[in-house]
């Protein structure tokens, strides 16, 4: 293996759990800010109250883009499986 294989190899990895982790970050972090204006506009400066709007957020997020993520690492790991032989030599 040479390093410009490891590192594609590594480049790509990256790629993927960006990808994945991208519709979870982005739901947690709309919710974060709608509760920040709404506890600045109410005035109730409460740390615990961002955490459940959160958890439903990335829950929503986990849901709507369960199959895109399935296939995205599913596509990953066959990739991986098909090139099997290349990477051994």
């Amino acid at each position: 293996m040479s390093p410009e294989f490891i590192s594609g190899f590594f480049v790509e990895a990256l790629k993927t759990a960006m990808l994945l982790a991208a519709p979870c970050l982005i739901f947690g972090l709309v919710a974060g800010v709608l509760v920040s204006m709404f506890q600045a506009a109410t005035q109730i400066n409460e740390m615990t109250l961002v955490f459940i709007p959160k958890m439903l957020a990335v829950g929503i997020a986990i849901l709507i883009f369960f199959p895109w993520m399935l296939q995205v690492i599913a596509d990953f790991a066959r990739n991986i499986f098909i090139n099997i032989p290349t990477y051994i030599h």
